[in-house]
């Protein structure tokens, strides 16, 4: 009978705990959501003003140390780190404020570590090691935003795992219909493309051949197959409002 009795403590304890930590990350969503909606504008941060008004990136980054992440879903979990990074890169950015560029600031992406979950990972961890290399998902490429101009443009909503696929879709597909990004230039038989293609080639190649082939399925307009393809140089400065 005692063991009967601690059966059931235990599973009501395992239930509320799980049910908390639900909570606790609908509210950390929702509150990236809000943020990303009052400070950036198609894919620029307003870092003077949320210098201004620190708090409010500093308390949603403290938060990230607090929430739990072992029992997620699939989606729960990606759509997590994915806000965790982004919010770790804006609050960074607008700590060391002003800088031309992420890269300025030694170890940016490398050394730092940030309390995620109780896990102390870099931004590189956070990207590779509980995202790309798990979920092998190349769209994930495009909601990752590394604070600079030639990055895949900085969403103005936080990912939630009920949308995330819609998301992830949208997000690719804006970026390689981007004239900016997918450089298309018909007089030349040529397309220059992010070296996103380049650095992450195995990732895309997961579920296409070449990085012509990835972005053709995202396309509206498709490229043509004989197309020269060349990676443009990646502008690392800031993608500030």
């Amino acid at each position: 009978m005692k063991t009967f009795k601690f059966t059931i403590i235990a599973i009501l304890y395992f239930g509320i705990s799980v049910m908390a930590s639900g909570q606790a990350i609908t509210k950390f969503n929702s509150e990236v959501d809000t943020l990303l909606k009052n400070y950036v504008q198609n894919g620029k941060v307003d870092y003077k003003r949320l210098k201004k008004n620190f708090q409010d990136v500093e308390k949603l980054y403290n938060s990230i140390a607090t929430l739990k992440i072992n029992d997620l879903s699939k989606n729960e979990t990606k759509a997590l780190y994915i806000n965790a990074y982004n919010i770790i890169v804006i609050r960074q950015i607008t700590e060391y404020f002003p800088l031309k560029s992420a890269i300025d600031k030694n170890g940016f992406f490398d050394k730092v570590k940030h309390n995620v979950g109780g896990e102390m990972l870099t931004l590189d961890q956070i990207e590779k090691g509980k995202v790309i290399i798990p979920f092998q998902d190349p769209r994930v490429h495009f909601a990752f935003s590394c604070a600079a101009a030639s990055c895949p443009e900085l969403a103005d909503f936080a990912y939630t795992a009920n949308n995330l696929e819609a998301q992830l879709n949208e997000r690719t597909t804006n970026a390689v219909n981007n004239p900016d990004f997918t450089k298309v230039q018909p007089n030349k038989n040529l397309v220059e493309v992010s070296k996103i293609f380049k650095w992450y080639e195995r990732d895309f190649k997961m579920e296409s051949s070449d990085a012509l082939s990835y972005i053709n399925k995202y396309r509206t307009n498709k490229i043509p197959e004989n197309y020269k393809v060349e990676f443009y140089e990646y502008d690392w400065s800031l993608n500030i409002q």
